[in-house]
């Protein structure tokens, strides 16, 4: 299962770190996906990366403030959110898809964390 932490109550333009651990299965063969839902919206794509390592996506809110990257040995992948800002407002999922290509669709994954809150003040 996944594991996300990291989540908090933070101002605007601050920044924040999520990990995300993998138990139970091989990390190195899942493409690593990052949603999100705010209250009364749908779960959105935020970012991905590849099962590889070569390939990442990002949503078009957060490029240039977002990274996403992975440690196969730690078996965790983490979310680099920079210049906070309210909107990004939201529960953060961790998601994993078996030999994914940094998909955007939440469909495609077939694992899923329990999520972690991270709230933006202005």
């Amino acid at each position: 299962h996944l594991v996300e932490s990291g989540g908090g109550l933070v101002q605007a333009g601050d920044s924040l770190t999520l990990p995300c651990v993998a138990h139970g299965r091989v990390f190195s063969n899942y493409g690593m996906g990052w949603f999100r839902q705010a209250p009364g919206k749908e779960r959105e794509f935020v970012a991905a990366i590849s099962w590889d390592s070569v390939t990442t996506n990002f949503a078009d809110s957060v490029k240039g403030r977002f990274t996403i990257s992975r440690n196969n040995v730690k078996n965790t992948v983490y979310l680099r959110m920079n210049s906070l800002k309210p909107e990004d407002t939201a529960i953060y999922y961790c998601s994993a898809e078996m030999f994914g290509g940094a998909t955007i669709q939440a469909a495609a994954y077939d694992y899923w964390g329990q999520g972690t809150q991270v709230t933006v003040s202005s």
